[in-house]
Formats: C-alpha cells, structure tokens, sequence
C-alpha cells in the first residue's frame, strides 16, 4: 500500500506536457506527401487478384511470323521511297493492296490504298514530283 501512494505522490509531482494533435494525411490524394504514391500503388497492386476475364494472353510470333512481318516491312518502306522517284509499284498482303501509278496529269502520282477484310479505297495524290535525272 505503501508503494501505490508513493508511486501517486511522484506521478502527481511530474509536469504533464501535450501538444495538440494535428491530423496528417498519408495518401497524396488527399493532401499526403506525393512522395508516398509509389508505396501505396504497389500495396494496391499486390493486394489485387482480381483477373480480367476478357484479357487476351499475349502469343509470341513464330520465326516465320516475324520473318514475313519483316519483309513486308522492308518492301513497303522501298515502295514508299520509290514514290519519291516518281517511280511506279505495288504491294499486296494479307490486309491491304497498295498500287501506286502514274496520275493523269502526268507529273504526280496516285497511291491507291484497298483494305481487303472491308473493300474500302483511300486515293492519295501525290503532285510535283520531278524524278531525279542524272
């Protein structure tokens, strides 16, 4: 019993010291330091298990898929600076049909652009082309 009402007299002796409590927020959305929006991301982030049921996985292409996709890039790019020598060609894939020809006018070009899957035709004419003479 002592001991309680000695251990009373030396808390009641001590001066109590309180600041006030000011509320800081933690999420920069709502006034919180910006710098913590990369921590909390990453919690929601591995947090969440939800899948999207319409997410398609991605299939890498095969060898010959990447080699035709490459060459079909190679031979439009040759076409299409073959349109600034005013010269004539055409190219055909999968999806669309490209004819460049001679307009009527004689010093351009016309691009004809066909989508296959829909049979849309774009026509783009290309005037004032004067080939280089050497």
């Amino acid at each position: 019993m002592k001991q309680v009402i000695a251990f009373s007299l030396l808390a009641l002796s001590l001066d109590a010291t309180a600041s006030e409590l000011v509320y800081q927020p933690v999420n920069p959305n709502f006034g919180g330091n910006p710098l913590n929006g990369n921590y909390l991301l990453g919690n929601a982030q591995a947090q969440n298990d939800y899948k999207d049921p319409d997410a398609t996985t991605y299939e890498r292409p095969s060898d010959l898929e990447r080699l035709a996709s490459s060459l079909q890039s190679r031979l439009l790019s040759q076409l299409l600076s073959d349109v600034g020598d005013g010269q004539e060609g055409s190219i055909v894939t999968d999806d669309f049909s490209i004819n460049i020809v001679n307009n009527d006018s004689g010093d351009g070009l016309s691009i004809l652009i066909q989508d296959l899957a829909s049979g849309e035709v774009t026509q783009i004419d290309v005037d004032g082309l004067v080939p280089d003479t050497f």
